[in-house]
């Protein structure tokens, strides 16, 4: 039959020599190759005890913020679950009652919002479509599991505290002209919900 490429070599039936067939050579020659590496630099580190350097700009676990007040910035519009390309991100939203002003900043809000971390592809489109800057990527590791329903995040993992001390830190994903703009207090984006406001309101009302 003739061959398709002139790659083809011919086996010979060379028979081995007394020092080949004492492997001393190739021994050596392995256990050289094996001392080298011990010289050379680690390629691995022992996480999670140790770190990576990783880009300020790193997209990680997401993280629902909440206001200055504590409130949840999620109006549950759902531009972020349109905007995802994997279609991991799913909601349903509920009207606010009244006396949850200071739980969540907008009549409408998100009573579940979940994101599927296994379908996500981390690339921070849903940050980009909220217009209530409610959700951010971060720069944590998303840790991993073992059943595949406990990397489907829910509220009680993707809001962050309400305590301001453990706050997760989004200013590093917001780029000058919003921070800027964020001081304006004149805009509704930025006002906050202030109950003597709104017991005045009340009196006023009446």
């Amino acid at each position: 039959m003739q061959a398709l490429t002139n790659r083809s070599k011919m086996v010979s039936n060379k028979q081995m020599t007394f020092l080949e067939r004492l492997y001393l050579v190739s021994i050596f020659k392995g256990m050289l190759i094996t001392i080298s590496h011990f010289l050379k630099k680690k390629a691995t580190i022992s996480y999670p005890e140790k770190h990576r350097p990783i880009s300020s700009v790193y997209r990680g676990q997401h993280v629902l913020k909440r206001d200055e007040n504590g409130a949840e910035r999620c109006t549950a519009c759902g531009l972020c679950a349109v905007a995802c390309p994997a279609e991991a991100i799913t909601m349903v939203a509920a009207e606010r009652k009244k006396g949850e002003e200071n739980l969540y900043r907008e009549e409408k809000y998100a009573a579940v919002y979940e994101i599927n971390m296994l379908r996500c592809i981390y690339c921070g489109l849903c940050e980009e479509a909220c217009p209530k800057e409610a959700i951010f990527l971060t720069d944590r590791i998303v840790p991993t599991e073992f059943e595949r329903g406990d990397l489907v995040y829910g509220k009680d993992i993707l809001v962050e505290p309400m305590e301001k001390s453990k706050r997760i830190d989004v200013s590093k994903r917001q780029t000058p002209d919003v921070l800027e703009f964020k001081t304006h207090s004149e805009y509704a984006h930025n006002q906050l919900w202030d109950p003597k406001k709104s017991l005045q309101t009340k009196k006023q009302s009446h």
